[in-house]
């Protein structure tokens, strides 16, 4: 088993950027591997014989560690059996060997690793972040985030930040969620809406009832109403006072 500690120190970056970068080797059979770490410069692809890119672009000396990790762990992550498909079922995380510790129906992690007592796996294509602290796995939907690795921090796995395409983000503004395509948050219902009660002719003011009277009586003088029409025109209205 190799000392993944020895050879962070050694390149000069942290022990999960290098259990990062190693999943995403074995992930191209130790020949190419595309990350998103911030110790790595955050986005960026390694390829063997090829070019090297990372987000950092124009930090020459960061990109040269970065060449130098990938080039040590390629042979490693070429040695991994193909069905393992992760850094953490080789048992270099420190946290045991082997097995599934999240639950069924998530698919294959895009990005796992393991912090002081957590351990993390981010699965895209389910929008799902798992933690397991003590024992207990807490799932998170990631929304549009796409994780790339976990920043450096200390204390409980809620304390945990991740790096995404957008930039940093923090586990404790991420909706948990229970089993996978199941919300244990429950569902709020709609507030009732009171109804709207019609306006009435009835309910019209008597001052635009006296006023409705005037213009009939004008329009009875003219001529244009009757005197029936005028008189049930007016008792309709006298009826609303």
């Amino acid at each position: 088993m190799p000392d993944l500690d020895a050879i962070a120190a050694r390149h000069g970056v942290g022990l999960d950027a290098a259990r990062h970068l190693l999943d995403a080797l074995a992930r191209g059979h130790g020949r190419m591997a595309q990350f998103n770490h911030p110790d790595l410069g955050g986005m960026g692809q390694w390829s063997a014989g090829g070019m090297t890119m990372i987000g950092d672009m124009f930090n020459a000396g960061l990109k040269a560690r970065v060449v130098a990790l990938c080039e040590e762990l390629a042979p490693l992550a070429a040695a991994m059996p193909a069905e393992s498909g992760s850094f953490q079922a080789q048992g270099f995380s420190g946290q045991g060997s082997g097995g599934s510790w999240w639950p069924e129906g998530l698919g294959h992690p895009a990005t796992s690793g393991s912090q002081n007592e957590s351990r993390y796996a981010f699965f895209p294509e389910a929008r799902r972040l798992a933690i397991e602290t003590g024992g207990q796995v807490t799932l998170y939907d990631t929304g549009d985030h796409r994780i790339g690795g976990v920043s450096q921090q200390q204390g409980s796995s809620r304390s945990l930040s991740f790096t995404g395409q957008h930039g940093p983000v923090r586990l404790d503004e991420l909706p948990v969620v229970g089993e996978p395509g199941r919300e244990t948050a429950p569902r709020t219902a709609p507030e009732p809406v009171a109804p709207v009660s019609p306006v009435r002719p009835a309910d019209a003011p008597s001052g635009d009832v006296l006023g409705m009277i005037e213009r009939l009586s004008e329009l009875h003088r003219k001529g244009v109403l009757t005197e029936a029409e005028f008189s049930a025109k007016k008792a309709e209205l006298l009826a609303r006072l």
